[in-house]
């Protein structure tokens, strides 16, 4: 299977050479039966005449491939989905400032006047 696969798209790429392939292949025939110009030995063609007509052939049949693969209608679908809104409010900016605590002593003290004095025994 991979060896058929193979074998056509080596001659999908060969097709535009398969002319020259034939003319080098075949070139004692095309320059004795099938060039024009057989009757000017003068010119040296010895089918060369036969191979431009070729590849001319090859060329025109490929560009007019190109042609029906360019000439299909193409349909161009775009899809079209409605912005998203956004609402800015403004934002206020507060100066960073550095937070100075102010020490707070939670001790606090009764200032009595008179002093604790221990009880005292008199016998």
């Amino acid at each position: 299977m991979k060896k058929a696969i193979l074998i056509v798209i080596v001659m999908m790429l060969l097709k535009p050479v398969m002319p020259v392939l034939d003319y080098v292949i075949n070139y004692d025939y095309i320059a004795k039966e099938l060039c024009e110009n057989k009757t000017k030995p003068q010119m040296h063609c010895n089918g060369k005449c036969h191979l431009m007509k070729e590849l001319a052939k090859a060329a025109e049949e490929q560009k007019q491939e190109s042609d029906r693969k360019s000439a299909q209608e193409n349909a161009e679908v775009l899809f079209f989905q409605a912005p998203v809104e956004f609402a800015f409010s403004p934002v206020i900016v507060i100066p960073y400032s550095k937070n100075e605590t102010v020490y707070c002593n939670l001790y606090s003290h009764s200032n009595t006047v008179s002093f604790f004095h221990p009880p005292v025994f008199i016998s």
